[in-house]
C-alpha cells in the first residue's frame, strides 16, 4: 500500500510537470487554427525543396510549347504580331498534324494592322480616297484568322477579372456535375477580358488563362476550373484537353458529396476532381491541381521563328507536332509572361498549362497501374497533423518529466526527425504533400517549455538544496557539490588536516532538567552561535552528535591557516559561550541552564576525507588515527579541567600562540603516548611577560615530573599556584599536586616512563 502511494504521489508530481508543455501545445494548436502566414510558408518552402531534391521524370506526353521568344521578336518584329501572322501559324501547326492549338494570349482587341484598321487612321489623316478604298477592299486579318480558327481545333484563352460586373464567359464547354453543385468557393470572378466576337464565335475551345500563385508568388498549383458569375468555366489546360477528344463536349466535375465521396459538415460541398474524357484528374477544394514540375527539358519548346519562316522541314514539322497538344505563349522578356514556381524563379507562364497539361495525360496513361501518379495535399491532411502534433506532443510532455536531459534531446530528435522523414516519404512514395510544419514547431515549443520548466524547478531545488545543507555542511562544501556532483561519489583522499570536537560538560545532567521541547531549544541556541564561529574560521562542519560538534579544516578545499584558524576557533568559541551564559543569565532566558561549559580536542595529522557510507546514503566525512585521538583529547579536557586541549602535532604547528603542556598521556585505543597541551590564548598572549614565565616553569615542573624529581616538581608547583589559577588550570595544578605527593612517598616503580594512562574515552 506504501509503495503504491509513493508511486502515485510521484506520477502526480511528474504529471504536473506536463502542464508547461500542454499548455505550449494548445498555444501551437489555437495559433495553427488561426493561421500564421509566415509559418505556412515554411511548409509551402518545404514542398518546393522536395519537388527540387527529387522532380517528375519528364515523359514524352505529346504536349509541346510554341515560345514567342526574344529570337523570334527580332526575327518576325514587335509583338502584337499581324493576326495573319497568327492565322499563319495556327495553319502550319494544323497541317503539321497538330491535335490542338492553345493560345496563352488574349486577342480582346482588333488586330490594329489590319486593313479596316489601316483605312480607318488613312481617311482620318486625309490620305488619297483611293489608297483608302484599296486597303478597303483587302480581307481583314481578325476574319482572316477567324476563317483559319474554324478549320482548326483552336483554344483561345481568356483573362478572369474580380474588379466590377462585366460580361460573362459563355464556355464552349458543357459543365455537368456528379453530386451537388459545388459551394465553398473562395475565389469568385465578375468579369473577364475575352477574344473579340469573331474570334470567339469562330474558336471550338475557350479556356482561362488566369493563375492564382501562393501568398509568396510561387505558382505551386494550377487552376484547372474557376468560378465566375456563378458558374464555372474551364482553364486553358482543361479545355485543350477536350478539344484534343472530337467526341467530348463537356466537363464533368466530381464534387465532395458524390457517391463514395466525404460529405462536409453543414451543407458545404467541395470540388473533389474532374473528368474530361477519358481523363480523370483530382483536384483539392478549389478546383487546383497540386503542380509537379520537371527539370527545364529543352526539347518540349520550339521557337515560333522557326515554324514561321519554315525553319523546319515538312518532316520534322510532323515529328514534331503530329498528335501533339500545343501551347502558344509569350517568353519574350519584355511580353512579362514570366511566372515563379519551385524549379525556376523565372519559368514561362506557358510552362504551368503545359505541364498541367502533361499531368492530367500521364496520370491517366494506364489504368492498371496502381501507383501514384497525381501529387496531391489530401481533405484530410491537415486534421491528421494537428492530430499527429497533439498525439506526439501530449506524449513528449509526459515522457519528459521522466527522463533526464540527454535522453529528452534524443525524444525530441527522434520526433522531430520522425515527423520530417515521414513527410518526406509520404512524398516519395505516394505524392501526398504533409506539411511537418506545424507538428514539429509544436513539438520543438512542447520540448523547449518542458526543459526550461524543468531546469527552472531543478534550479530552484539546487537553490532549497543549497539553502538546507548550508545548515549541515560549509558553504565551500556546498559549493563544490553543487559545481560538481561528481564529488558525491563514495571515495576519498588522504590530507594533512586538523580536527575538533567540542562536547557541553554534564550535558546529561542538563537534560534531565528540560523535557524534549526546551532541549532542542537549547541547543539550537548553543550550536548556532558555536557554527557560526567556525564557518568565519573555513572549517568544515561533519555533523552534530547530539551536543557535540565534529569539524575540521582543510577539506575540501584547501585552507593554508588550517591549524592557525582551528586554534582561533576554539578560543572564540571560549569566549562567545562566556557572553552567551552572560546574556541567557541576565535576560533569564528560558530554557538556558545556568552556566553552560564545554570542552574542546584539538588535533592535527593525516587522516582519510571523503563520501563515506553506502551506496544508498553518504556523508562527507573523516576518518583514521588523528580523528580519533582528537575525540580522546576532548575527553581529556573535563578530566584536567581545562576548556581547550591540543595534540603535540597541532602544537608544534602553531608555536605563536600560548600553550602549555599538560601531560604525557596514553588515550584509550592507543599504544603510543600523546603529550597534551592546553591552549590557553593567541599570539598576545604568548608575548606577554608574566604568561612567558609561568610557561616556562610550568612546563619545567611538567619536565621535573616526568623524570621523578619530585623535590623540583613539588617546588615548581608552589611557585605557578597562583598563575595557574588565573589562567584557569587550577583542577590540573591541583592533579599534579596530589600526584607529586603521592609518588614521593610511594614511587612509581623503575619501570615507570612518566605516561599517564587514562582509563576513560
Amino acid at each position: 500500500m506504501g509503495n503504491a502511494r509513493r508511486f502515485w504521489n510521484l506520477f502526480r508530481n511528474r504529471l504536473s510537470l506536463a502542464i508547461p508543455g500542454l499548455l505550449a501545445l494548445i498555444a501551437v494548436l489555437m495559433v495553427n487554427i488561426v493561421g500564421v502566414r509566415q509559418v505556412d510558408r515554411v511548409g509551402l518552402g518545404l514542398f518546393d525543396a522536395y519537388q527540387r531534391a527529387a522532380p517528375r521524370p519528364y515523359q514524352d506526353a505529346g504536349v509541346r510549347i510554341v515560345d514567342i521568344d526574344d529570337e523570334s521578336i527580332q526575327k518576325l518584329g514587335q509583338w502584337p504580331w499581324p493576326r495573319t501572322d497568327i492565322a499563319a501559324l495556327t495553319q502550319k501547326l494544323t497541317e503539321a498534324g497538330a491535335a490542338v492549338v492553345a493560345y496563352d494570349v488574349v486577342f480582346s482587341e482588333p488586330d490594329r494592322t489590319s486593313p479596316a484598321q489601316l483605312a480607318s487612321r488613312a481617311k482620318a489623316g486625309q490620305a488619297p480616297a483611293d489608297v483608302v478604298a484599296a486597303l478597303e477592299s483587302l480581307p481583314d486579318n481578325d476574319a482572316a484568322f477567324a476563317q483559319v480558327l474554324a478549320n482548326s481545333n483552336v483554344v483561345l484563352g481568356f483573362f478572369l477579372d474580380g474588379n466590377g460586373k462585366g460580361a460573362t464567359v459563355e464556355p464552349k464547354a458543357g459543365i455537368a456535375y456528379t453530386g451537388s453543385k459545388p459551394n465553398g468557393w473562395k475565389v469568385a470572378f465578375t468579369n473577364a477580358i475575352q477574344p473579340i466576337p469573331v474570334l470567339r464565335e469562330a474558336t471550338r475551345g475557350l479556356g482561362s488563362v488566369s493563375r492564382i500563385g501562393d501568398s509568396d508568388g510561387v505558382v505551386r498549383q494550377a487552376p484547372l476550373m474557376f468560378m465566375q458569375n456563378g458558374e464555372f468555366v474551364p482553364s486553358l489546360s482543361v479545355e485543350a484537353l477536350r478539344i484534343a477528344q472530337p467526341e467530348v463536349s463537356s466537363v464533368i466535375v466530381k464534387t465532395s458529396d458524390a457517391s463514395g465521396e466525404l460529405g462536409e459538415a453543414g451543407g458545404r460541398v467541395d470540388m473533389a476532381a474532374i473528368k474530361v474524357g477519358g481523363f480523370e484528374v483530382p483536384t483539392n477544394d478549389q478546383g487546383e491541381l497540386w503542380m509537379y514540375y520537371t527539370k527545364p527539358v529543352p526539347e518540349r519548346i520550339v521557337p515560333a521563328w522557326k515554324i514561321l519562316t519554315d525553319a523546319l522541314p515538312p518532316e520534322e514539322m510532323r515529328r514534331l507536332f503530329e498528335g501533339q497538344i500545343i501551347f502558344v505563349g509569350a517568353g519574350a522578356a519584355g511580353l512579362r509572361d514570366l511566372v515563379s514556381t519551385p524549379m525556376q524563379d523565372r519559368e514561362l507562364g506557358v510552362m504551368v498549362h503545359a505541364q498541367a497539361a502533361e499531368q492530367m495525360i500521364i496520370g491517366n496513361a494506364d489504368p492498371a497501374d496502381k501507383k501514384p501518379h497525381f501529387l496531391t495535399r489530401p481533405y484530410w491532411a491537415q486534421e491528421m497533423e494537428r492530430g499527429l502534433m497533439l498525439a506526439l506532443g501530449i506524449l513528449m510532455a509526459l515522457l519528459l518529466p521522466w527522463m533526464g536531459a540527454t535522453r529528452g534531446a534524443i525524444l525530441g530528435a527522434v520526433m522531430v526527425g520522425g515527423m520530417a522523414a515521414g513527410s518526406w516519404l509520404a512524398f516519395r512514395q505516394s505524392l501526398l504533400l504533409l506539411d511537418p510544419t506545424w507538428p514539429i514547431l509544436g513539438l520543438i515549443l512542447v520540448w523547449v517549455c518542458e526543459t526550461a520548466y524543468t531546469y527552472y524547478r531543478e534550479e530552484r531545488q539546487r537553490a532549497y538544496i543549497h539553502r538546507a545543507f548550508d545548515r549541515y555542511l560549509s558553504p565551500e562544501l556546498v559549493k563544490r557539490i553543487a559545481d560538481d556532483p561528481s564529488r558525491l561519489e563514495l571515495g576519498g583522499e588522504t590530507r594533512e588536516m586538523t580536527v575538533m570536537f567540542c562536547d557541553i560538560r554534564s550535558f546529561s545532567r542538563i537534560s534531565e532538567k528540560l523535557d524534549a521541547q526546551q532541549l532542542i531549544r537549547f541547543l539550537i541556541a548553543f550550536l548556532t552561535p558555536m557554527t557560526d564561529v567556525l564557518l568565519r574560521r573555513k572549517a568544515t562542519i561533519d555533523k552534530f552528535i547530539g551536543d557535540a560538534i565534529l569539524a575540521f579544516w582543510n577539506a575540501p578545499l584547501d585552507d593554508e591557516d588550517q591549524y592557525a584558524n582551528a586554534a582561533r576557533g576554539a578560543l572564540e568559541m571560549a569566549e562567545r559561550l562566556k557572553s552567551l551564559n552572560a546574556q541567557m543569565q541576565a535576560q533569564s532566558a528560558e530554557p538556558w541552564p545556568g552556566d553552560v561549559a564545554i570542552g574542546i580536542g584539538l588535533n592535527a595529522g593525516p587522516c582519510c576525507v571523503g563520501n563515506m557510507g553506502s551506496a544508498q546514503r553518504l556523508s562527507y566525512s573523516l576518518i583514521g588515527d588523528t580523528v580519533n585521538l582528537a575525540s580522546r583529547i576532548e575527553g581529556l579536557t573535563k578530566y584536567y579541567g581545562v576548556t581547550i586541549a591540543i595534540g603535540d602535532d597541532l602544537q608544534k604547528h602553531i608555536p605563536n600562540f600560548a600553550t602549555v603542556p599538560l601531560d604525557l598521556v596514553r588515550v584509550v585505543g592507543r599504544d603510543a603516548p600523546e603529550l597534551v597541551y592546553v591552549l590557553l590564548g593567541d599570539e598576545t598572549m604568548m608575548i606577554e611577560p608574566g604568561f612567558q614565565s609561568f610557561a616556562e616553569k610550568y612546563t619545567a615542573m611538567g619536565n621535573a615530573y616526568r623524570a621523578q624529581d619530585w623535590d623540583k616538581a613539588d617546588a615548581l608547583l608552589a611557585e605557578t599556584a597562583e598563575s595557574a589559577a588565573s589562567h584557569g588550570l587550577a583542577k590540573h595544578h591541583a592533579l599534579m599536586a596530589s600526584r607529586v605527593a603521592a609518588y614521593r612517598e610511594n614511587g612509581p616503580g623503575a619501570d615507570w616512563d612518566g605516561v599517564f594512562g587514562a582509563t576513560e574515552k
